[in-house]
């Protein structure tokens, strides 16, 4: 039997593109749900118009860093829940200080309301009064005020608290805060993750570089983008808006790509159910999973031996770590999917690499489709000297194996070489802490 064919045959049956998504048909869909997203929020669920909420965020990148002043920063993200303090010099240069790390609230099971916000003003306790100001990165879709407040549109990466949708973020904490003794805050001010990125890519046009505009990219636990759009924006015409500002997809909503028989399945048994498809396809809460639904599957179709296809057979889980640990080390036997395949032979290997890379792939496809898509969006990036800089973010873009490398590549074709864009993709430790700063302090 041919690995390769094999694989082929096998993705095929199950409605897989083996060498697809296509990079364009992808970012054409995107713009489609970009354009239409800036006249009206989606239904919910989304039906054929637009599934992405293309969230005004109200702010645009300061002309300079902040100055001898501090900040509480919140980052809730989809698996930990960060807050510490960030100082600025009087050269604007940031640090930070009491870091403390604990699991992100609703993650084990469903909150209520007051429990949620209760247990977030908790885990502050060690930051009580060191700021006025808070800058909150809360990584889930909400609606922002003018006042830089948010209000909850809906949760992803299986957080678990239905009765917080519709609240506004920033005045409940304050609440919660003052009922632990407290000053209120002066301003919280919401952001999303990408927002976050967006605004410490800005903080990169040093040493006599210059960029035409910004992007924010994560593809971490979910996956999103935000990016500055200049035109006016349909649906917030009638309130008083400013001439360009940053706007937040929600990406990973898209619901109008093509999925696999293995995406169908594993979105039953999702805490969202037909929401955040794109999503689904290639963050790292779902690549595990998804791996495993592809080799069990394999298995029970007869491409691996007797002994694989048993010891697979009876694999209770898988995570993209354990994926990573196998296709940096094939021939480990220490790692979960080593000890499975030393059983076998290097045909059984090689499918699994094949199978696993094959998610990977995708992933890296749908990437590039959506950093493409918001820079085309922002209508910049003509000429080489001032590129639109992508701040990515996200340990799935930044330690997958070979994911970053293939994103890279793929934009370089489908904007430099066809559209004559340009862009530079760049990173940075405690990108979003430090955005998150500013923001707070806008």
């Amino acid at each position: 039997m041919n690995p390769k064919y094999a694989v082929n045959a096998f993705l095929g049956r199950h409605n897989f593109p083996v060498a697809g998504p296509d990079i364009n048909t992808v970012i054409n869909t995107m713009l489609f749900d970009m354009e239409e997203g800036l006249k009206r929020n989606p239904d919910n669920p989304p039906g054929s118009g637009p599934s992405l909420d293309m969230i005004p965020t109200w702010a645009t990148p300061p002309s300079s860093s902040p100055k001898n002043t501090s900040v509480i920063v919140i980052d809730a993200g989809g698996t930990n829940f960060r807050s510490c303090l960030v100082t600025f010099d009087s050269a604007g240069i940031p640090s930070i200080s009491d870091m403390q790390k604990t699991a992100m609230p609703a993650t084990d099971r469903e909150y209520g309301k007051t429990e949620f916000f209760a247990t977030i003003a908790a885990n502050l306790d060690h930051l009580k009064n060191k700021a006025s100001r808070i800058g909150f990165c809360f990584s889930y879709a909400m609606t922002i005020t003018p006042e830089g407040d948010g209000k909850v549109i809906q949760f992803s990466k299986e957080i678990k608290a239905k009765e917080v949708i519709g609240s506004l973020v920033g005045a409940n904490l304050s609440d919660a805060l003052v009922e632990r003794g407290w000053t209120r805050p002066e301003k919280i001010v919401l952001l999303n993750d990408t927002t976050a990125a967006l605004l410490a890519g800005a903080s990169a046009a040093t040493n006599g570089k210059r960029y035409d505009s910004y992007a924010g990219f994560i593809l971490g636990t979910g996956m999103n983008a935000a990016y500055i759009e200049s035109d006016s924006i349909g649906k917030i015409e009638h309130m008083s808006a400013p001439s360009s500002q940053i706007v937040v997809c929600e990406s990973g909503k898209c619901n109008k790509i093509p999925r696999s028989h293995f995406d169908e399945i594993l979105d039953k048994t999702t805490n969202s159910p037909g929401l955040y498809g794109y999503e689904k396809m290639c963050s790292g809460a779902y690549l595990g999973p998804l791996g495993k639904l592809l080799i069990t599957g394999a298995a029970r179709d007869g491409l691996f031996t007797d002994a694989v296809s048993t010891h697979l057979q009876t694999l209770e889980s898988l995570e993209l770590k354990d994926m990573d640990q196998f296709f940096y080390g094939p021939f480990r036997t220490d790692t979960r999917l080593g000890a499975i395949l030393q059983s076998g032979s290097d045909t059984d290997r090689e499918i699994a690499f094949r199978l696993l890379d094959s998610l990977v792939e995708r992933s890296a496809r749908l990437s590039a489709a959506n950093i493409a898509a918001v820079i085309i969006k922002s209508g910049r990036g003509f000429n080489p000297a001032v590129p639109v800089c992508v701040l990515c973010e996200g340990t799935t873009f930044l330690k997958t194996h070979n994911l970053r490398e293939r994103v890279t590549g793929y934009l370089n074709q489908v904007l430099t070489e066809q559209r004559g864009i340009w862009y530079e993709i760049v990173t940075m430790d405690n990108a979003v802490t430090f955005g998150s700063a500013v923001a707070g302090l806008i």
